[in-house]
């Protein structure tokens, strides 16, 4: 079980920010022990006089001195040391013993199955870094840190400055600029380390030993794509990067894709590609390279003073990530993949009943932070930010964006900082548009009226003022001729003239609203949509699908004949990658006839997978569909034992999603699945081998799974996702009716089990979605009204039925259509 810890106030920070000036850290960390971690930390400080209270998640306090004096170290409690401090200079010096983590936070330890070789590496994000060393944890107390790591003599240890080994196992770093404590880093082990420069910056890549080949493979693209974005940062900003190396670690299972840590970014090492994987992924790992090195300014110079400006790091790093791969790398196609991977994860949590604003999104504290760091914050707000710069011009917007960096710079600031340089930079009046798009919460919906030829605006409140969308809608007609008109909606109904067979609102992501397809296009869009060339078009009319099954107005059969007909001649692997896992998970468990519905998806994209070319990235992509929707055990066999399409290999990342495939269809028992582990027992590996025991539809799989949300058994986060997702597979309910209440039952005590980012992970991968039956939606509803529930558990719960509610509704909608329609 676990002793909670406090979660900082909003309030708590504002009082310690005005009675403490922090001068700098002296951080002593010894690595060599296995379990634990010593950990000594030296704060130098200012205060005005007053009390207030140290951060420190420590297994065992040994000693605290304040200017000398010793204090007692059983006043610790709740994560929290209290200090009676008297105005003037002060030292505060920490001893204590910590405990390595396996929840990817903290300082995270990692053994690797395939050799045997520990790694660890810092996550010190939102309230993890006083499991590391004794802090005053907020983002506005910046102070410089020097850090000392003692480590085995084999290791190399990174942070976030230049560091060198002066002995044997000892390591010393730089003083940094002035940091938040959630940038802090480091990164040891017996790494794989490449090493670059790039305009007087040194670069660094580093990986796991058993990751080294693929790491030399792929360091060529990384370092390319490195230097390009650094160029255009230089161009657009003109400051020059300010935090020394910039080296970038591919570590063992991290929860977040990357960390923006100055001078030292951590990112999943799943980005380093072992398997060949399709351009999809590829745009996604440049993407975030680009999306990480725009924090490096936006963040990380200049970062915000708490956690409800959070989208002034994420929405901007969001922005400029897609835009300056599409513009400067060779993937061109980045807004396209933002178009289908990114945009309905905004639109969804937009929708959702635990919405907020963008800006001033409510987080009391930094529990609360964390649950906001989501679509919105990212997705919606590199939206928003898109039209801004569309509004004001490259020349205003980045001329108020370097007068932002340049007044705060190693300092923080508020959205309203930012939007006064805008103003002096040229910007009109943006009091209007703040209030309408990052204070509102909640998109518009614009669907299309044929009868009165016009665009249908609704709103979740009431149309807010000063909210004007401005967009292009694309027309076809029978012929299949596609053209644009540009719309103005500033009111609930705007006439557009135009007379097509089908209408699609926003394609291009002009605005940020849901869109709707009427029913007369979507049937014409199953003869259209296969000849339409515009791939950002084809990913408009899709997300308009994507948003009638969340809504409930478009039938489960309205979206599968358009995703026959598309996905059997689709050129983007971005949309097979994409639609196929969505299309299974929420429209063919919802249809009147879901072995019908997969078999129709199977057939689709089996035809893609024939007519692709040989060796492609979209025949990769197709047959990734094939395997994931097939229900032929033959096939899979057959695939298994090496006979693959010709242009494909049967490497790691495929073998797993056959053997997944195979346990869920039970066809593979769980003592085969083990030997396959043991014959390659990578990282990757175990994960997926947790994902296919799991998956198997018996009692023993499913109490297997249980075993592990309920802490009967340890396992890394990434196994817990895995376990969680594999449990719940449409079609078992047999074997997974019996979990629906324990999992219910379970969630009050959760948090003595799971804490921060992995709890998140534990209530969403163990809910019972495939449980479509009302009587689970009354269950979860019951459990929200429980006034004692964790705020972790309570905002995904919230999330999680609300979801389920709606996939209730599209099975009634389609049901009670095929009845109709029969």
């Amino acid at each position: 079980m676990r002793a909670p810890h406090l979660s900082l106030r909003q309030s708590e920070a504002v009082a310690r920010r005005a009675l403490l000036e922090v001068e700098r850290y002296d951080v002593s960390l010894d690595l060599t022990a296995d379990a634990t971690f010593a950990s000594r930390t030296r704060i130098n400080f200012t205060s005005r006089g007053g009390q207030t209270f140290l951060d420190l998640k420590s297994r065992r306090l040994d000693a605290i001195t304040l200017d000398g004096d010793g204090l007692d170290p059983g006043q610790l409690e709740g994560g929290r040391f209290p200090l009676h401090l008297s105005p003037g200079s002060h030292e505060l010096v920490v001893e204590a013993e910590m405990a390595f983590r396996n929840d990817g936070e903290g300082l995270h330890l990692h053994v690797d199955p395939a050799d045997g070789r520990r790694y660890v590496y810092a996550m010190s994000f939102m309230d993890a870094a006083p499991s590391i060393f004794a802090c005053f944890d907020q983002p506005d107390l910046k102070a410089p840190f020097t850090l000392t790591v003692l480590a085995p003599e084999d290791w190399s240890v990174i942070g976030n400055a230049p560091g060198t080994q002066t002995d044997a196992g000892r390591w010393e770093f730089a003083p940094t600029p002035p940091l938040s404590t959630y940038f802090v880093t480091l990164v040891a082990g017996p790494y794989h380390v490449i090493t670059d420069s790039h305009d007087g910056i040194a670069l660094g890549l580093s990986a796991r030993r058993s990751l080294a080949g693929a790491l030399d493979r792929e360091a060529d693209e990384l370092l390319t794509l490195t230097r390009q974005c650094f160029d255009e940062f230089h161009r657009l900003f003109g400051i020059r990067y300010p935090f020394g190396n910039y080296h970038q670690a591919f570590v063992p299972e991290f929860n977040a894709g990357a960390m923006e840590n100055p001078g030292c970014v951590t990112y999943r090492d799943a980005m380093v590609f072992e398997s060949r994987v399709t351009r999809a992924a590829r745009i996604h790992r440049a993407t975030t390279i680009a999306h990480e090195m725009a924090h490096q300014w936006f963040g990380n110079i200049v970062t915000p003073q708490w956690w409800d400006d959070l989208w002034l790091n994420e929405s901007f790093a969001e922005y400029m990530g897609n835009r300056v791969t599409a513009d400067v790398t060779a993937y061109t196609d980045a807004w396209t993949h933002n178009a289908y991977a990114r945009r309905q994860w905004g639109l969804v949590a937009d929708q959702r009943p635990s919405t907020h604003p963008v800006a001033g999104n409510g987080a009391a504290d930094a529990a609360t932070a964390l649950q906001n760091f989501d679509g919105i914050s990212y997705s919606k707000g590199s939206s928003i930010l898109k039209q801004l710069n569309a509004q004001m011009g490259d020349d205003v917007f980045f001329a108020g964006v370097v007068d932002h960096l340049q007044r705060h710079r190693f300092g923080n600031a508020t959205m309203h900082d930012l939007f006064a340089a805008w103003e002096r930079a040229g910007a009109i009046d943006l009091s209007d548009f703040a209030a309408s798009w990052l204070h509102t919460a909640g998109p518009d919906t614009l669907s299309w009226e044929p009868a009165t030829a016009s665009v249908l605006r609704t709103s979740p409140a009431g149309p807010p003022a000063g909210r004007v969308h401005t967009f292009r809608v694309a027309t076809a007609g029978a012929a299949g001729t596609w053209s644009e008109v540009s719309v103005r909606a500033a009111h609930g109904v705007t006439p557009v003239d135009v007379e097509a067979a089908a209408v699609v609102i926003d394609p291009y992501e002009d605005t940020w609203a849901a869109t709707l397809l009427d029913r007369a296009s979507i049937e014409s869009l199953v003869e259209l949509l296969p000849r339409t060339e515009d791939p950002r078009l084809r990913a408009g009319a899709v997300n308009a699908l994507r948003t009638g099954i969340h809504q409930a107005t478009t039938t489960s059969s309205q979206v599968l004949a358009v995703l026959e007909s598309t996905l059997a001649t689709e050129e983007n692997d971005d949309a097979l990658s994409t639609v196929v896992p969505w299309a299974l998970r929420s429209v063919v468990p919802l249809h009147h006839d879901p072995t019908g519905a997969q078999r129709r998806l199977h057939d689709a994209v089996s035809r893609r997978l024939a007519s692709a070319t040989e060796g492609s990235d979209l025949q990769l992509a197709a047959f990734q569909s094939v395997v994931a929707s097939t229900t032929s055990v033959a096939d899979l066999q057959r695939w298994l034992d090496g006979h693959t399409p010709p242009g494909l290999h049967l490497d790691l990342d495929l073998r797993w999603a056959v053997l997944v495939r195979l346990a869920t269809l039970d066809a593979v028992g769980a003592d085969d699945l083990d030997r396959h582990l043991e014959a390659e027992p990578t990282a990757r590996s175990r994960v997926e081998h947790a994902r296919a025991r799991a998956s198997r539809p018996d009692a023993e799989a499913k109490a297997w799974a249980w075993a592990r949300v309920a802490g009967e058994v340890d396992v890394s986060n990434h196994e817990l996702e895995a376990v969680g997702l594999g449990l719940w597979r449409p079609g078992q309910e047999r074997w997974t009716s019996q979990w629906v209440d324990p999992y219910f039952s379970l969630l009050p005590s959760l948090p003595t089990l799971h804490a921060g980012w992995v709890l998140g992970t534990a209530v969403r991968s163990f809910f019972p979605l495939t449980s479509l039956d009302p009587l689970t939606l009354q269950r979860a509803e019951a459990v929200l009204g429980q006034e004692q529930l964790d705020q972790t558990v309570r905002r995904n719960l919230v999330d999680l039925t609300d979801e389920l509610a709606r996939r209730l509704r599209v099975v009634d909608l389609s049901r009670t259509a095929h009845e109709e329609a029969t």
